[in-house]
Formats: structure tokens, C-alpha cells, sequence
């Protein structure tokens, strides 16, 4: 069943670095950061020291990581069953071929809540493939072999889809934003009006976050 278009949360914040899309997910999500996190493509790490108290696990292949796996070359993630009782991976799974299998993963480790979210890929490129000039970040068809690609191109109604027809038996979405820059509330109003429900979101929405609660506790 499709999450329903009123029940998505509509959210304004611009993301300008790593650190400043951890802080606002610790702010969005900070009364589930109880006891152990893991942290799924951490990179350096952030929100390691903003967790005070609690356990905290990042893995990722480049960074500072705890642990460094490449999650492209793992069967498994080196964890028990319900080991963690919340798991973050943001901006993370666009990057692998085998993203189904890892999303998987995400959910046996978790054993109550479980963050993910997801770029808006029609957000970034629409401007400029409409212009037909410019790059976007992450894809294209670079001289030398990047070591970071994105693997999907997607929208927000993709991204919401996935989430809602994807999670394994015994969770559920619990709650779902879709963050999208600031802007003259004028110019959104009238951009809603010739964009209805799910065209807008794809057009300005710019990432899509998903909570997953674990229900068979």
C-alpha cells in the first residue's frame, strides 16, 4: 500500500555539508538515541561526539570510521540480529549497486528504529537537463574512475514507494519527511498549485526520510 500523500511531513532545511545533515537528523530524530546507534556511511563520523553516553558504531569505506567495510563487497554486515536499537544510513544506498540486499540488512541488525533517507535525484538534475548544460554532482561521465558514484536515479515518489512497499515483515513506517529548501512562501504557494500532491515534491523536494519501527518487539 503507497504511504499516503497528506501523511508526509513537509520539512525546510538545505544540507551544506556532512556535519550539518547529522546535526539535523540528531535534532529531527534525538528522543530515539538511546543506548546503541549504528551508523551506517558515516564517513568522519559526526555524530559520534554529539551521542555522549551511548554507544555509537560508524562504518563506512573512507573516513573515520570504528569499522571500515565496503558495503558493496559484503554479503552480510559483521553484526548479530538485533544488535543495534537504532541504525541511521543517510545518503548512503544510492551509492551501491547491491542496494537491496543492504537495505535488508539494515533492517535485521536494527532491533527497534531504523533512519533512512534518500536523495532526490530529479530535484538536482531537473534545471539543468532542462537548460541541457551543467553538471550534477555524481554523475555524468567523468575522465577518471570517481571512487563515489551514484548507482540509481530516482524521485521522491520512487523513494517514498520503496520505503512503503519494501521493509520486511515486522516493521513499519512510522514517520516520513521530505525536506525541501527554504523559499518566498509566495513562490511555493503558487508552485503547489500548478504542481499538485507528489509533482511538487518531486520538482523542489530535495531528500526524503524515512523512520522504521520495529513492531514484533
Amino acid at each position: 500500500m503507497k504511504h499516503r500523500t497528506h501523511d508526509i511531513k513537509e520539512l525546510i532545511f538545505q544540507f551544506n555539508s556532512r556535519n550539518s545533515r547529522a546535526t539535523f537528523i540528531y535534532e529531527l530524530f534525538e528522543q530515539y538515541f538511546n543506548n546503541s546507534v549504528l551508523d551506517v556511511g558515516c564517513f568522519n563520523a559526526p555524530l559520534r561526539s554529539q551521542l555522549k553516553g551511548l554507544s555509537y558504531t560508524g562504518i563506512d569505506i573512507d573516513g573515520d570510521p570504528d569499522l571500515k567495510i565496503n558495503l558493496e563487497e559484503q554479503e552480510r554486515l559483521p553484526f548479530q540480529d538485533c544488535s543495534f536499537e537504532l541504525t541511521i544510513c543517510t545518503e548512503v544506498l544510492e551509492h551501491l549497486n547491491n542496494l537491496h540486499s543492504v537495505f535488508d540488512e539494515l533492517f535485521r541488525v536494527t532491533s527497534k528504529y531504523l533512519i533512512i533517507s534518500l536523495p532526490n535525484s530529479w530535484c538536482n538534475a531537473r534545471v539543468k537537463i532542462e537548460r541541457g548544460n551543467g553538471d550534477f554532482l555524481h554523475y555524468g561521465l567523468p575522465t577518471l574512475k570517481p571512487l563515489d558514484r551514484h548507482k540509481w536515479f530516482f524521485n521522491a515518489t520512487h523513494s517514498i514507494d520503496f520505503f512503503c512497499d519494501a521493509a520486511p515483515p515486522g516493521f513499519r513506517v512510522k514517520e516520513i519527511f521530505a525536506v525541501e529548501k527554504n523559499k518566498f512562501f509566495l513562490l511555493k504557494y503558487f508552485r503547489k498549485i500548478r504542481y499538485p500532491k507528489m509533482k511538487y515534491l518531486n520538482r523542489y523536494c530535495h531528500t526524503v526520510i524515512a523512520l522504521f519501527e520495529r513492531v514484533n518487539i
